[in-house]
């Protein structure tokens, strides 16, 4: 199987599926393939944070022509996967340093070559396509295809929850990445001092309670009966409902200047089941401040897209790094593509990493706080 991500998230996501319970087999830019079987496909889909969709791999091959690429196609085995009445395309196609390189030109032979190949196995030279659907992506790199059936649909990151969005909002799997890339956990106070629609305090507070990202949602492989056994389906989900903890204690906040946005990042939360979980309120980076030790900022600030917006970058940043200053033992975890964040921050991060938040390259820069003292228990 193969899980693609946010290129610079494939730790988080290798360690999320390990911590499944299933063994890795390869580890690159931008996905993760392991070994797993029908029941993986519904855990993957329901429990995985970081990942973008899960795809079961039907082959892989050499191609350096087109020829080569219609042999390879047809030689895998399509029956096992789509009937008769199946409709099948070839949803993207992605090359890298390949002798092929046009996506449309690799999705129309690849679909001759799937048609051809079932024609003999269905014994029929037309197919109507009204059936379930199956879309296929493939990745070429190097020249070695890779093609994948995508049992996901759309996206991971849509949970379902998120009905309204803030001008640029950052994917749900993106946040939810980043929050397992601190030592954050459920029991530590988190805020987001930026929260535009409260994507990272929501998906915080789906990981604090224990709650599944892909509950609330369907599933292309869902209507795949023949692949996928529907018990399957209702198995995982009822693992899923057993592993929610509501009693969980939390001090999850999302602040932010526009008080419409506070609004819906509410309204989200409620949609989320996680209302209860989180304290939004309207107030701006320069009035920051909270009374206790220990605590993570962790936010996607603005980056400055938009002119009018670029004057005021300086000053934001500038607030955001004095009030972390004055927030004694914090540790801080910044998201941006602003050239200048550090400087205007006043500080270096500790380490940086390298993240694409679609096509755009950001860095995550982390400002690392001292540990809490141990508690000591009973004696």
């Amino acid at each position: 199987m193969i899980a693609p991500c946010h290129f610079g998230l494939e730790s988080v996501l290798k360690k999320e599926i390990i911590d499944l319970g299933y063994d890795i087999t390869r580890v690159e830019d931008g996905r993760v393939t392991f070994f797993g079987d029908e029941e993986a496909v519904c855990r993957a889909n329901i429990f995985l944070r970081s990942a973008e969709r899960i795809l079961i791999q039907v082959g892989v091959f050499h191609a350096e022509t087109f020829e080569e690429l219609f042999q390879g196609t047809r030689a895998l085995a399509w029956e096992d996967y789509i009937p008769a009445d199946g409709k099948f395309w070839v949803a993207k196609a992605a090359s890298v340093k390949s002798k092929l390189f046009s996506p449309s030109d690799i999705q129309s032979i690849m679909k001759k070559a799937m048609v051809e190949r079932l024609k003999g196995t269905y014994h029929t030279s037309w197919f109507a396509e009204d059936g379930e659907s199956f879309p296929v992506r493939v990745f070429l790199m190097k020249d070695e295809v890779t093609v994948g059936l995508d049992t996901t649909g759309d996206s991971l990151h849509k949970r379902g929850y998120r009905k309204l969005v803030a001008k640029a909002p950052i994917a749900e799997n993106l946040a939810a990445g980043l929050i397992l890339l601190t030592p954050w956990s459920g029991n530590r106070i988190l805020v987001d001092p930026f929260c535009g629609s409260g994507t990272i305090p929501i998906e915080a507070a789906m990981m604090a309670v224990g709650m599944a990202p892909g509950m609330k949602r369907g599933f292309t492989a869902r209507q795949w009966p023949h692949v996928v056994g529907q018990e399957l389906w209702e198995d995982t989900l009822e693992e899923a409902q057993e592993q929610i903890d509501w009693d969980v204690d939390t001090d999850i906040q999302g602040y932010d200047i526009d008080d419409k946005m506070v609004s819906i990042a509410r309204e989200n939360a409620r949609l989320a089941g996680v209302e209860g979980k989180i304290h939004f309120q309207r107030r701006p980076v320069a009035e920051l401040s909270h009374p206790k030790k220990y605590g993570f900022l962790i936010t996607n600030p603005p980056y400055g897209e938009r002119l009018e917006e670029k004057e005021a970058l300086a000053g934001l940043y500038s607030d955001l790094g004095e009030r972390f200053r004055a927030l004694d033992s914090w540790s801080m975890y910044v998201i941006s593509a602003y050239e200048n964040a550090q400087r205007d921050i006043g500080r270096k991060a500790d380490k940086n990493r390298k993240i694409y938040n679609g096509m755009m390259k950001t860095y995550f820069y982390q400002y690392m706080g001292p540990k809490p003292p141990r508690r000591s228990g009973p004696k």
